[in-house]
């Protein structure tokens, strides 16, 4: 592609000097607390995001004031695994630079807000003495690699979790500008030493995304990925993978060039070869996706633009193998099994409901407190989930009555109990105060609205429904809406889109009900839906697949 075509972002991108740009120089300048355009898309490759508070800005604009900016950290975490250690060195650093809320994130991970331009180092210092890093966690880039959660899925769980962090780490970037920039690492004198065969000078034109399923449960929506691998395991033996390509949500309002997608499935690929396939499709994207036209530079439009038979072939010229047909597998799931499961090694776990994954003390419930003197134990795990929960892991049986004392001390265990079906299977993305591309509220709000749902479902004796609902306060998906049996995509400050229709599964996008809602509205529908699906459902009918045969379905003919 020529140059005079690149989008502003890929040109920065080729002369970044290996994503350095400026960025150190930035960090040295006291007057603002931000750092130049160019250096923001370049410092989301470290982890980043610049962000400022939305809650202040008129304010600060009246009295003619620099926006109150501060930064996103994000964790890489491939499978969400976290020793104690490391959850004790993160509870630290959240209260000595950040806002002191740790957010787990849709993608198994943490993130923390707040940070100031001059608690940027010190940060991820603090985390490398942890064993941590924030590597390629946001930017054009593979960003973390998600996979089913629970150990208690599959006797063969370890050995599918081991592929998160084989495929992280072959995905890596090269340059060693993280370690020279916040590590204070000397800088090569050889750029040969940094020559990179997968990402080159340009890196990927948006980001990419890889999750591992193991069925029957979909907990990490694998079809909402660039790259969903589906784990085809017979007599507890891993056999391979089925490979799905193209999936993505993000969506623009007003562009009808820009959809939501599910993942395609286009073959089975055995261990030996999953991994080479793995990197031949990102190299695809490299090489075909579109660097002028950010909003359609994600790996599916690149799929329909060029035919999934054109992609899967092109994939098999590249690893010099045939895939192999798919394999069956079967979804009855997508789902986080809170309380205390057992694996079937005898070890325990324990889930609990973590409201939007945001992990504090208030006046409901003391988590952030519960979940440090947990680590402290030096007994327990932490497992992040697709769902914004954890899970407390691999508890050795003799020291299940010590964790359990702790959790009833803080009272999380009770507070996981009274929480509703419909709030435990609720997702929401961070939204307003900080995220500067939403239009509506998100994490803020959304469980004062199930509050309100929550009465119109007892109305109905559909409390015991486990309905997901999704939450994102604007189009790009973060919260995954578009996927959920109820979604709300916000289009302005307090309205949202209604989505309704998918499946309980997350095999089906669902359809637009209804437009520009606000909270009156919002609730008025749902009555009216909720009242419809107690008379008309089907025995054992989800209302997922209610809502797409009622009202979509049937207006077909």
């Amino acid at each position: 592609m020529s140059d005079n075509n690149l989008s502003p972002v890929e040109r920065i991108k080729k002369a970044s000097d290996g994503l350095r740009g400026t960025i150190k120089q930035g960090l040295e300048d006291e007057i603002t607390g931000a750092i130049s355009e160019d250096d923001q898309a370049l410092l989301k490759f470290h982890g980043m995001y610049q962000q400022d508070d939305r809650d202040r800005r008129e304010e600060r604009a009246e009295k003619k004031l620099e926006r109150l900016y501060s930064f996103m950290i994000r964790l890489r975490l491939p499978g969400g695994f976290l020793k104690p250690e490391q959850w004790i060195a993160t509870q630290h650093v959240a209260g000595e630079n950040s806002t002191g809320v740790i957010k787990i994130t849709t993608r198994q991970t943490l993130q923390l807000h707040g940070l100031i331009k001059s608690k940027i180092k010190p940060t991820i210092q603090a985390f490398s003495e942890a064993h941590l890093d924030s590597i390629a966690t946001c930017g054009d880039i593979n960003r973390n690699v998600i996979c089913a959660a629970h150990p208690m899925q599959s006797p063969i769980h370890a050995h599918v979790h081991e592929y998160a962090s084989k495929i992280s780490e072959m995905m890596m970037p090269k340059t060693r500008a993280y370690y020279e920039i916040w590590l204070g690492e000397e800088k090569l004198a050889d750029k040969k030493d940094e020559e990179d065969p997968l990402y080159q000078d340009r890196y990927l034109p948006r980001k990419f995304k890889i999750a591992i399923a193991i069925p029957p449960n979909n907990d990490i929506d694998v079809f909402g990925n660039d790259v969903g691998l589906i784990a085809i395991i017979e007599d507890n033996k891993l056999k391979g993978f089925n490979i799905a390509v193209g999936g993505g949500l993000s969506t623009t309002h007003g562009n009808p060039a820009t959809y939501a997608r599910l993942a395609s499935v286009i073959g089975f690929a055995s261990e030996e070869i999953v991994l080479k396939a793995v990197y031949a499709i990102a190299t695809i994207q490299r090489d075909f996706g579109n660097r002028s036209d950010r909003k359609l530079a994600r790996l599916k439009y690149t799929v329909d633009r060029h035919g999934l038979g054109w992609f899967k072939e092109e994939v098999e010229r590249r690893i010099g193998f045939a895939l192999e047909k798919p394999r069956a597998y079967t979804f009855t799931e997508r789902k986080d099994y809170y309380g205390w499961e057992k694996n079937d090694q005898g070890l325990w776990y324990y889930t609990p409901f973590v409201e939007n994954g945001r992990i504090l003390d208030d006046e409901q419930v003391e988590l952030k407190s519960a979940l440090f003197e947990v680590a402290k134990t030096g007994k327990a795990n932490f497992r992040f989930t697709g769902n914004q929960n954890l899970i407390l892991a691999d508890i050795d049986p003799k020291d299940k009555p010590a964790i359990d004392k702790i959790l009833q001390k803080y009272k999380i265990i009770q507070h996981t109990e009274k929480a509703s079906a419909i709030r435990k299977n609720s997702i929401a993305c961070v939204a307003f105060n900080t995220c500067p591309l939403a239009l509506a509220e998100g994490q803020r709000y959304l469980p004062t609205l199930i509050s309100k749902i929550e009465p119109l479902l007892k109305k109905y004796q559909l409390d015991k429904e486990e309905i997901i609902i999704r939450m994102t306060g604007c189009p790009n998906g973060c919260g995954r809406p578009y996927i959920a049996e109820i979604g709300f995509v916000g289009t302005a400050y307090g309205h949202y889109n209604l989505h309704i229709g998918g499946d309980h599964e997350g095999t089906r996008l669902n359809k637009i009900y209804k437009e520009n809602l606000d909270e009156t509205a919002i609730l008025e529908t749902l009555d009216e839906l909720f009242a419809i699906f107690k008379n008309e459902r089907q025995q054992g009918e989800k209302f997922g697949d209610f809502s797409m045969r009622k009202f979509f379905e049937a207006n077909k003919n």
